[in-house]
């Protein structure tokens, strides 16, 4: 019989692993991707390498963003820039962006979270302009944009943490 360490109830230098053996972080996490004790009650994490249809993907995003789950709307978006097709990467990664700069931003980084906004945004942008595309899927890419870039300067001027729910965007005009 193994040791266990009092303080994560999990055999001492035991490692989390998923069915292939791959290192993975099975701690549960709270809304925002914190991870949290061991034994304690987390959010339901997104499954990672679900193939979905570009719909699907924003609608879910939206859901999780509309919840203040921005950190697990960003796992979706990557998702879909992992296995999307080569031309749209671009626009699923700078969407993973955004995501990640709310989380920081809800989190209390307003560095990072500024940050993230505003790469988010460029990459929409920059993806918008060179595929002729300003809606894909029915998105705002302008207003996405717009949205981080307030966002990312409401929290450097000293806005404080930002409540993810209430400030989560809209993908769809």
């Amino acid at each position: 019989m193994g040791t266990t360490s009092s303080s994560s109830g999990r055999p001492a230098g035991a490692r989390d692993r998923d069915d292939e053996g791959r290192a993975r972080n099975a701690r549960p996490r709270d809304g925002l991707g914190r991870p949290l004790p061991y034994g304690s009650a987390g959010v339901e994490r997104q499954p990672e390498g679900v193939v979905r249809t570009p719909e699907q993907s924003v609608h879910e995003a939206q859901e999780l963003l509309d919840a203040g789950k921005p950190f697990h709307a960003h796992e979706v978006f990557e998702d879909a820039w992992k296995s999307g097709p080569e031309e749209e990467r671009a626009l699923w990664r700078g969407l993973a962006q955004l995501a990640v700069g709310l989380t920081h931003a809800a989190r209390g980084n307003v560095t990072g979270g500024a940050r993230l906004l505003r790469r988010g945004a460029g990459a929409v942008e920059d993806w918008a302009s060179a595929s002729g595309r300003a809606e894909p899927y029915g998105m705002d890419l302008d207003g996405l944009a717009r949205w981080a870039r307030a966002l990312a300067e409401h929290v450097e001027r000293g806005g404080g943490v930002v409540d993810a729910g209430a400030r989560a965007p809209r993908l769809r005009a």
